[in-house]
């Protein structure tokens, strides 16, 4: 039975995002099963809310360890508990990074720490301001080589790719919320440019969303 799509609620914690992160992890895991390393090694995870999907993908990588943050601290109880629920013992203790805060980026590790970060589903309502930080925090944590996977749904080149999605935009827009809405690939792809990153990969996916993978500049 197909589960009613609850009322539209960004917070992490929240029935829709649990709706929402339940339909993405599926075909988010077959991309991380084709580009993550195949020997040892770190993996970051921002904004991880609830710890959905850093726990769901842990089993499937027990050669890789990884490390859930995000900027707020209510989330990391429930993070915890998925993780000893699901004896998920590769995944770390939650820590906190806010990317708004350049201080809090070392918390997980420092400088080419990790071998691939991961965020997901979190452009529709943060600012594009954010996606600016998010490419200078991972130009200093990536390891040569490494890479940066954005996952959700976006414009391309000021156009919306489905209607659906355009009437997903107008949907956030109402809200009366000035970030939220779809943002542009071509506007990540300049703010990557910034900090020596390159968009290498967008991957289209189910339910119109992209997988968008930024690396260094060859």
């Amino acid at each position: 039975m197909i589960q009613d799509k609850p009322p539209l609620d960004p917070h992490p914690l929240s029935e829709y995002v649990a709706w929402a992160g339940s339909r993405n992890r599926e075909p988010l895991l077959g991309v991380l099963k084709e580009k993550l390393p195949k020997d040892p090694a770190n993996v970051l995870e921002l904004a991880s809310g609830s710890g959905m999907h850093i726990n769901y993908f842990a089993p499937h990588f027990e050669h890789l360890h990884f490390h859930p943050s995000d900027k707020d601290r209510e989330v990391f109880d429930n993070i915890k508990k998925l993780s000893i629920d699901h004896k998920n013992d590769n995944i770390a203790d939650p820590v906190h990074l806010d990317l708004t805060d350049p201080e809090t980026w070392f918390n997980p590790g420092n400088e080419d720490s990790f071998a691939a970060i991961f965020c997901i589903n979190i452009f529709q309502v943060a600012p594009i301001s954010i996606a600016d930080r998010m490419m200078e925090c991972a130009s200093l944590l990536l390891q040569e080589g490494g890479f940066l996977l954005i996952y959700g749904p976006f414009q391309v080149e000021g156009t919306f790719t489905t209607d659906s999605n355009k009437e997903f935009h107008q949907t956030l827009s109402s809200a009366g919320v000035s970030e939220w809405g779809l943002k542009d690939v071509v506007d990540l792809k300049k703010v990557a440019e910034r900090h020596g990153l390159e968009l290498k990969e967008q991957i289209n996916m189910p339910a119109n969303n992209f997988s968008l993978i930024f690396g260094r500049k060859d």
